[in-house]
């Protein structure tokens, strides 16, 4: 087995696109790994991970081996009736496969397949050393990342994410011979640009963390993550709040930086007049700022900045910051004060001139579906008709704002500000907000009893419309984002607890289309629905079998979907489960195949065998023991009462021949398994839980 020594690579370059940053990093790690893998070099690579910072790429592996192993190669050749005459001597053939082995045929050994005995060439031969591999394995490695606009710099004809500067490849505290990008690979590092604006030598890989520590350059970005979380946590408790840190914000503020330090700042408190969204927005996203919040979480006006550098002066760093967001939060008050002047009634005026989609009318046309719609859910979910009416029209209104135009991710959210400002009921406004939940995958649906009406309202007339439109998605075309409105749909009706039908739903917001002459295939888009709910339950975890047992029955309501599904996975656990599915299935094979009319019932006269009496009394308790569950959609005791037939249905599919000569006979057989069958799938086509 090869000694191992510990192996570092750098690549410096001009500071890397951010978001790109750390894909980028893992590619690179991912590359050399696999590379050294392939070609055997044994590995010992601990907790090693990816290394980078905005100006360098590194990968760090604690033990790399020397040299491969030795290479066994096996090259078969002719077979013996080919490879020799009828003398013994060789042939052409055989005598071709030696010169191009480099040996004389007599030392080739033989192997035996299923085809007979032929000739074969085993060799053994030393591994090539890793220094010798690795130029190759950094090619591999770097032609294996995701770049897709390499930048070319000088007149060369080479291309990298930004332009190569410096190269680093040691292999214990030997430097490995290799150029790339036209540098000669060293082992000469460079410190921060201006902390440590000099090469730092580094005489073997282990020492490459602390020595770029030590040149103000902290090249593990989990260890900038927690200096950054530490600092900006410590200044927002100086300020009497908490820091706002989303995962977004501070993975980007990670890969912009390589020696954080955060500088506390502050902005004028008028400026919180202005919905803090919009200030959180601007912080967060034109300029990686962290917004202070109080212990209500409500935006104070100190907000934290992440400097790249140690400052003697971090007053004049915390001006800076400030200047700079200052004209941005200007603009946001001047946009807020002139929407307030405008009000948000008025605002709703414009969305008459607006085209919503060339076969659907304006913006207007859509409130008005939507209201429409928005007044029948209310009333059977119990809420008040009045004020889902009136939040939907009011709804769109803010699409017209200044707000709204210039930061378009706060649609609902100003919204809301405007109609508090104009008078309007809590419920409204706070309606106004939650029509748009979830608005990603993993948020939350809409908490108040209106909001969820609205997001409901909201999303039908869109897949409906969509559908009526021809928009349906295809294949990655989906510009109405149909699949996304439906498993919002879907997720707020199920995760409420309303008992809607959807498919009346879905009529309704046809007829609200009539106007326009298009309309929806509702069992199309019930089905369209569903197949969004299935990926849904996959990623909570429900087998494919439970779903399709229950979607097989396309339940009106998705709530009574949701309920049965909970049963299903509660039956399936039973240890009857599986041989009452596997008798449903059977039952179902059988009547499928049964020629003529079944009567309606059983004839108790006709009951000759002791196990066919035995499961009609059964059944028929079964029944009336479930009749009441399934009124109260008590799905799990249904399941349970019926999973207590097995001993019955085993017996009579041991000893009754069902398809009988006696056609009365075979009726009355039939009859007794259609009973079965039906009651068995009520709550599901359990019959899918067989394998």
């Amino acid at each position: 087995m090869s000694h191992l020594s510990p192996l570092l690579i750098e690549l410096g370059t001009e500071e890397l696109p951010v978001k790109a940053l750390p894909g980028l990093a893992q590619a690179f790690f991912d590359g050399v790994v696999d590379g050294l893998r392939k070609r055997g070099v044994e590995l010992e690579l601990g907790d090693a991970r990816p290394l980078s910072t905005p100006r360098r790429l590194a990968v760090l592996l604690p033990g790399v081996g020397l040299e491969q192993p030795e290479q066994h190669s096996e090259v078969l050749g002719p077979y013996l009736n080919i490879a020799l005459d009828a003398e013994g001597q060789p042939t052409k053939a055989l005598q071709g496969f030696a010169a191009k082995a480099g040996i004389d045929w007599t030392a080739l050994e033989k192997t035996t397949d299923n085809k007979g005995e032929r000739f074969v060439h085993r060799a053994v031969t030393p591994g090539a050393r890793t220094a010798a591999l690795l130029p190759e394995i950094l090619r591999e490695a770097i032609a294996g990342m995701p770049i897709p606009k390499p930048m070319r710099w000088g007149d060369h004809s080479w291309g990298f994410a930004r332009p190569v500067h410096w190269l680093v490849l040691l292999h214990g505290g030997d430097v490995v011979e290799a150029e790339l990008f036209g540098l000669k690979a060293d082992r000469m590092s460079r410190g921060h640009r201006f902390l440590h604006d000099k090469t730092v030598w580094l005489t073997q890989p282990q020492d490459y963390v602390e020595s770029l520590r030590a040149a103000f350059v902290l090249v593990d970005p989990a260890e900038r993550r927690q200096r950054i979380v530490a600092e900006v946590e410590a200044a927002a408790a100086t300020a009497g709040g908490s820091a706002r840190i989303t995962e977004d914000n501070l993975e980007q503020v990670v890969n912009l930086v390589e020696w954080p330090s955060a500088v506390l700042c502050s902005f004028e408190r008028a400026f919180l007049a202005v919905p803090q969204e919009a200030l959180i927005e601007t912080m967060e996203i034109n300029q990686k700022f962290f917004p202070v919040l109080d212990d209500g979480g409500k935006l104070t006006e100190k907000f934290i900045g992440i400097a790249n550098i140690e400052s003697r002066d971090v007053a004049e760093v915390a001006k800076g910051y400030e200047r700079v967001i200052r004209p941005r939060f200007a603009d946001a008050k001047f946009f807020f004060d002139e929407d307030l002047k405008q009000g948000l009634q008025a605002m709703g005026e414009g969305l008459k001139t607006v085209t919503y989609q060339a076969k659907l009318g304006s913006v207007a046309d859509k409130v008005a579906r939507v209201a429409a719609l928005a007044e029948v859910i209310a009333t059977q979910v119990g809420a008040d008709p009045v004020l889902a009416k009136r939040a939907a029209q009011l709804a769109k209104n803010d699409l017209q704002s200044r707000m709204v135009n210039e930061f378009p991710e706060l649609q609902g959210i100003a919204g809301r500000h405007y109609a508090v400002a104009g008078g309007e009921s809590p419920e409204v406004a706070l309606a106004i907000d939650e029509a748009y939940q979830p608005r990603f995958g993993g948020d939350d649906i809409a908490l108040s009893p209106l909001g969820k009406v609205l997001a409901i309202a909201e999303r039908v007339d869109t897949l409906a419309g969509g559908f009526a439109a021809g928009l349906k998605p295809t294949g990655n075309k989906d510009p109405f984002a149909l699949r996304r409105n439906a498993l919002g749909l879907a997720r707020t009706i199920i995760e409420s607890g309303f008992e809607l039908d959807l498919r009346a739903l879905l009529a309704s917001a046809n007829a609200g289309l009539a106007v326009r002459n298009v309309q929806a295939d509702v069992a199309e888009l019930y089905d369209f629905i569903l197949d969004r709910l299935k990926g849904y339950y996959s990623d909570k975890g429900v087998p494919a079998s439970h779903f399709n047992a229950v979607a097989e029955l396309k339940p009106a309501s998705l709530y009574d979907f949701d309920r049965r599904l909970d049963a299903i996975g509660i039956f399936a656990a039973l240890p009857e489960a599986e041989a009452l599915a596997a008798a449903n299935k059977r039952i179902r094979n059988i009547l499928r195949k049964a020629e003529g009319d079944i009567p309606g019932q059983i004839d108790a006269a006709l009951l000759q065998e002791d196990t066919e009496r035995a499961l009609a009394e059964a059944v028929t308790a079964a029944i009336d023991d479930t009749g009441a569950s399934l009124h109260q959609k008590d799905y799990v005791a249904v399941l349970a009462r019926l999973a207590r037939l097995r001993p019955q249905v085993d017996a009579f599919f041991d000893g009754v021949m069902v398809n009988a000569e006696d056609p009365a006979l075979r009726g009355n057989r039939l009859a007794l398994l259609t009973m079965l069958g039906e009651r068995l799938g009520k709550v599901a086509a359990i019959e899918h839980l067989s394998s």
